[in-house]
């Protein structure tokens, strides 16, 4: 059965979508710890990080880093928190995350957000791609 991220990439289910290429997809989380938390995915359905080969695992830190530094760009913050943590959907996912302190990290601070306010941050972190 497809993951909810997978449904994403095949366009079943919508997204906020900020960039992709042939293997990798980045969008806003709609549950988000921040403003601008942002998944980054291999399109391959790869349960656990450690499991994808070197070469997929290395392009998604490559496309990662890639939209973290647009994601600090656009949105005011302190810096930007990694984490890989793959226990809510059996997908590898990395969360970017925009931080002002380290209760940002916690995944049980989150902030609501507008579709409006989703698809401005979408725009601003798109310009600085």
């Amino acid at each position: 059965m497809s993951t909810i991220f997978t449904k994403i990439v095949n366009g079943e289910i919508p997204c906020y979508k900020i960039a992709e290429d042939d293997q990798y997809l980045a969008f806003l989380d709609v549950n988000p710890n921040a403003k601008g938390h942002t998944l980054c995915i291999p399109k391959k359905e790869v349960n656990k990080i450690f499991d994808m080969d070197e070469d997929l695992y290395l392009g998604l830190m490559k496309f990662s880093r890639k939209i973290a530094i647009a994601l600090e760009k656009a949105i005011d913050c302190k810096r930007i928190g990694v984490a890989v943590v793959g226990l809510e959907v059996p997908h590898t996912h990395v969360h970017l995350i925009p931080l002002q302190d380290m209760e940002d990290m916690r995944f049980q601070r989150k902030v609501n957000m507008s579709q409006q306010e989703f698809q401005e941050v979408v725009a601003a972190i798109q310009k600085n791609l």
